[in-house]
């Protein structure tokens, strides 16, 4: 292939990869926190009730996370996968109305958030594949901020639907998204995609590379690296805290006025997507240079402060107003997790599947959150939930502050880039690096 016809090529798969974020921005969740809204309200669901379902759906992630990892590492169809994950999930979602009882909601919802496993790994591998380790970070910041605008228009439009149709407006909005999120997928070049790369092999940059190396390293470099193991317990308790956050706020605003409860939902989600954006921009812009893991410590240290001003008031100006921490925290998150894992899993050829595994921990804390969450409530109210998210939070603030060694940036290494902790270098391979 021409030099010519290579550079349109990457230009039309960057083109492709800003759709694709941001059409599956209100895909790859389902129906997210709109679906405890909808049960609340709708069904008459109690909270109890409600956080099993979010439960099972987490547990149902964690089961097909590392499995959809390991997916996308071995095969070249990934555009194929995931056109059938938004599919699936697209068609879970839609037949909910259809289901009353709990165990068909809960088995649909099951089916929607293992199906969505897919998409953040082959997304990561994408990006990886087509702009090569040298340019990963930048685009991740750009993968994030398209996903963080196709969030905030989905629930505008949501909040707008929900007000003049009722709830079920979401659903329609969910099919139309996933049909453009098809069509993004398949107008990636497959030529423009280095699977090598895309799963972590066949890194060239830095001057720590193994060029003799061609074969993935074996599966056990994810229970014997340490920063990554590290890393999963970070994440973890992340998303053990901020999980049920969200659902929490919609509860209450739920609660307060049914008719609003699903447009004050949307207007949480769009205040948060808006400091989303500037803030996955940033980590795109600047933390190859500030070093990752201050970025990461940042979004955990945000999670104490937003659970205490929660309990402050339960106006509805100011539990909108205190989503706005929301965008912070995920958003630095969202852009900084797969960069980290990419620094810990470069030429080991394991990049998705680690991935995999680092979001089964992180679905983990999602479903013992909400859980944790519900039982909080039912024996001590909305504040004393609150309360406790926080403190799991900080609880990981001082894990990644002492145990989580930097794995990028410059701060790392007085100017140069830190090399990867798990990687097969030369000298490992000899013995000689501990």
């Amino acid at each position: 292939m021409s030099e010519g016809h290579q550079r349109e090529n990457l230009k039309r798969a960057n083109h492709a990869l800003d759709a694709v974020n941001f059409f599956l921005a209100d895909v790859r969740d389902g129906l997210g926190p709109y679906l405890a809204i909808y049960l609340l309200t709708e069904q008459h669901w109690d909270e109890s009730g409600i956080g099993m379902v979010m439960s099972i759906a987490g547990i149902a992630t964690i089961v097909a996370q590392t499995p959809a990892g390991a997916l996308v590492d071995a095969t070249r169809a990934k555009r194929l996968v995931m056109v059938s994950a938004a599919l699936a999930v697209t068609a879970a979602s839609l037949l909910l109305p259809v289901f009353q009882s709990f165990w068909p909601v809960a088995i649909s919802q099951g089916i929607a958030h293992a199906a969505g496993a897919i998409f953040s790994p082959a997304i990561a591998a994408l990006s990886l594949g087509i702009v090569g380790h040298r340019a990963f970070t930048g685009r991740i910041g750009r993968n994030e901020t398209f996903n963080h605008a196709g969030n905030a228009f989905a629930a505008s439009i949501a909040g707008i639907a929900a007000y003049a149709f009722g709830p079920q407006a979401v659903f329609y909005l969910l099919g139309a998204m996933s049909m453009a999120s098809l069509a993004s997928v398949w107008a990636i070049p497959e030529k423009a995609i280095n699977h090598d790369v895309a799963r972590g092999l066949h890194d060239t940059e830095q001057g720590y590379q193994n060029p003799d190396r061609d074969e993935p390293s074996g599966l056990a470099i994810l229970f014997t690296c340490r920063p990554l193991l590290i890393f999963a317990v970070c994440v973890m308790l992340f998303h053990l805290s901020n999980a049920a956050m969200l659902p929490l706020v919609g509860q209450k605003l739920a609660l307060q006025d049914k008719n609003l409860g699903t447009s004050l939902m949307s207007a949480c989600i769009v205040a948060a997507q808006i400091v989303m954006m500037p803030m996955a921009m940033l980590v795109g812009a600047r933390a190859d240079r500030w070093g990752h893991k201050r970025f990461f410590l940042a979004a955990l240290l945000i999670l104490p402060l937003r659970g205490a001003l929660y309990t402050l008031s339960d106006s509805q100006e100011w539990l909108v107003g205190v989503q706005l921490l929301d965008g912070v925290g995920a958003g630095i998150f969202g852009a900084i997790f797969p960069v980290i894992v990419a620094d810990l899993m470069r030429n080991t050829g394991r990049f998705n599947i680690a991935q995999g595994a680092i979001i089964t921990a992180q679905g983990i804390g999602a479903a013992l959150s909400t859980t944790l969450a519900g039982l909080v409530v039912g024996t001590a109210g909305y504040s004393a939930a609150f309360v406790t998210l926080g403190a799991v939070a900080a609880v990981g603030a001082l894990v990644c502050a002492f145990a989580l060694a930097e794995t990028g940036g410059s701060a790392s290494r007085g100017g140069q880039t830190a090399p990867p902790a798990c990687a097969p270098t030369p000298e490992r391979a000899l013995g000689t690096v501990e």
